[in-house]
């Protein structure tokens, strides 16, 4: 994976931030703010990461900016040979050090923790994105935060 020789860790925050205000959710915002990088069409990464915007379809568990960190460490630390316990483990590895950050930073990893929502399970439709959805939800920080993470790890990597 080679970066491009104008990569710059804000630039990738802020496109993932306007990804999640144009309408995607929160892991498509995320991945989509990498696809040039991961060299994966858009509307590929935008298909794959469908369900699990809201901490998985709504179901308020693991953030979902969070699930793109996870998606994410699979382009950077492959695992992709079924018996292959090391590139496994590697990959398990940059998964919980990624996921750490985040937890660092916000708090928390869980969905409707991060957003102060009871513990219950809502229903599947989205909410409707309206000046007030934005103002009581931190998901646009959120987004930005974990796309620091992953262009803090791919610049590292460098």
């Amino acid at each position: 994976m080679t970066l491009p020789e104008n990569f710059d860790i804000e630039d990738r925050a802020q496109r993932a931030r306007q990804n999640f205000l144009d309408g995607y959710n929160c892991c498509q915002a995320v991945l989509l703010a990498f696809s040039d990088i991961f060299g994966i069409e858009e509307k590929t990464i935008a298909t794959i990461a469908s369900g699990f915007g809201g901490g998985m379809a709504r179901m308020r568990e693991v953030c979902g900016t969070v699930s793109a960190i996870g998606m994410a460490a699979g382009f950077i630390s492959p695992a992709i040979r079924p018996k292959d316990m090391a590139e496994r483990t590697a990959n398990y590895a940059l998964v919980q050090e990624l996921a750490g950050e985040f937890r660092k930073e916000n708090g928390s990893i869980i969905c409707r923790e991060l957003l102060g929502l009871p513990a219950r399970t809502e229903a599947p439709a989205p909410s409707e994105r309206t000046s007030e959805y934005y103002r009581r939800r931190p998901c646009p920080e959120l987004v930005a935060c974990s796309a620091r993470i992953i262009a803090r790890k791919l610049a590292d990597a460098r």
